[in-house]
């Protein structure tokens, strides 16, 4: 019980409970709602990176000031998803709790996951061509986008295994925000819980698929209409060879090492336990 670890929030066990019936109520959305609410997400990491860039793109900072810092300001997305409400792939890979519990079903899951996948993908196509078209891109006497497309051809140039484990080590700490958040009960409670694994994850240099999409097709889109300056090493089959193992990655960490683990922890184990029954005594 709460009382149990000196605060109201909720505890881990009370956790795995909210996560199993929150996850029951993602898988059965009606498609609409699912996926305007998966363009939201899309959006709001779109706008976490947009925040991470301007950081990155100061060249007075040491590597890791900028990448802390940077780490720090890309919580907006996730902030924002969590707070106002969306639909993100990524934090959705905590299905697998109430799959592996058989209240919901694999094609149940499945659905969940690739309607919000595509719809993340849209999102972060509709805000790059909107940030672009704004001239953003040209701010920082272009500094900013000269860093966007430095981030995407690094992404693009990742060996695949590299971005598959640099994706695992995302979402287990995106993951691990997003069950923290569910420990509170209030806003601030939610923020704190996820500043501090999103700076990790960002800091560290893992792979977010929603993120890539976000800054890969900003490049693409800078590359398009100012070839002269951003020349042509980024392809559309470059950005889909660093999604494809990112999310697979993001999938095994936050389905797997997050969701799976402390079902078994939670779950199993507490289904496993005997029940005792008082005994009645025979007159």
């Amino acid at each position: 019980m709460p009382e149990l670890f000196g605060s109201d929030a909720y505890s881990p066990k009370e956790i795995a409970l909210k996560v199993e019936t929150v996850g029951v109520a993602k898988a059965h959305m009606a498609t609409l709602p699912l996926v305007m609410l998966g363009l939201l997400a899309g959006t709001f990491i779109g706008l976490g990176g947009l925040f991470f860039v301007i950081v990155k793109s100061d060249a007075s900072l040491s590597f890791a000031v900028s990448q802390l810092l940077g780490g720090f300001v890309f919580c907006l997305g996730l902030i924002l998803v969590i707070i106002a409400g969306a639909e993100l792939f990524t934090g959705n890979n905590l299905l697998a709790m109430a799959w592996a519990d058989r209240q919901i079903t694999t094609r149940e899951v499945l659905r969940n996951w690739l309607w919000v996948c595509a719809a993340n993908f849209v999102g972060t196509t509709g805000l790059a061509l909107l940030v672009y078209l704004s001239g953003h891109t040209h701010a920082n006497g272009g500094a900013i986008g000269a860093t966007v497309l430095k981030i995407a051809l690094n992404k693009q140039n990742l060996v695949w295994h590299e971005a598959f484990f640099r994706g695992v080590l995302c979402n287990v700490l995106v993951c691990m925000a997003v069950w923290m958040a569910m420990a509170g009960r209030s806003v601030m409670d939610k923020v704190i819980a996820i500043v501090f694994p999103i700076t990790a994850f960002v800091a560290a240099g893992f792979e977010h698929s929603i993120a890539n999409m976000y800054f890969m097709q900003l490049a693409l889109i800078i590359q398009y209409f100012e070839p002269a300056t951003a020349g042509n090493a980024l392809t559309v089959a470059g950005m889909f060879g660093n999604l494809v193992p990112v999310i697979l990655g993001n999938l095994v960490g936050g389905s797997v090492f997050v969701g799976l683990t402390y079902h078994l922890i939670y779950r199993v184990a507490a289904a496993a336990q005997p029940t005792t029954t008082p005994l009645i005594e025979k007159n």
